[in-house]
């Protein structure tokens, strides 16, 4: 209902400005300054909400409602790579278990290739997939993913070396 005073101020002044050409000096630019006034003030409002809104604090209660999963909390078994097309990337199967008692969401699993003839290894790259593994507290799946590293030297690893590690974990409270 308050809208009706600035509405029945604003006819108003259109009906002044219409019958008084004082008037009308007058008003232009003091309406003028009037709506820039307005628009300023409206604009440092928004701003400052959009900084002190709950929206913005958040981070604060989603690590509070976020399981504290760590990458201890799961294990990588079986984990085989077998060479795909084209001929950098390769396919890896596994298992994952999940040993903590929230459920597994998803997790990063990086990999670094090296390649080791006669004892002396050179990396060839290092890639990190995200793994969609839903799995409930206490129970283990199996997965699939592929690995990308780029062939700099052109010539394929004769001896190659598989390093992985789980990089991150994320769950929720079953």
């Amino acid at each position: 209902m308050i809208w009706i005073f600035p509405a029945l101020a604003g006819l108003l002044i259109v009906y002044f400005a219409a019958r008084s050409s004082r008037f009308q000096r007058f008003a232009e630019p003091v309406l003028s300054l009037t709506v820039a006034g307005g628009l300023i003030i409206a604009f440092v409002i928004w701003i400052n909400e959009g900084r002190n809104s709950p929206d913005s604090e958040p981070d604060q209660t989603k690590q509070q409602t976020q399981p504290a999963l760590t990458p201890d909390d799961i294990s990588v078994d079986g984990l085989t790579f077998t060479r795909n097309r084209p001929d950098t990337s390769y396919r890896a199967t596994g298992t994952v278990a999940n040993k903590s008692d929230f459920n597994l969401d998803y997790f990063r699993l990086s990999v670094t290739l090296e390649d080791c003839p006669q004892n002396q290894c050179r990396t060839l790259g290092e890639d990190t997939a995200l793994i969609l593994a839903r799995i409930p507290a206490g129970q283990n799946q199996s997965f699939e993913t592929y690995f990308t590293f780029p062939n700099r030297y052109g010539v394929e690893p004769t001896a190659p070396k598989w390093s992985y590690r789980v990089t991150e974990v994320r769950g929720r409270i079953p």
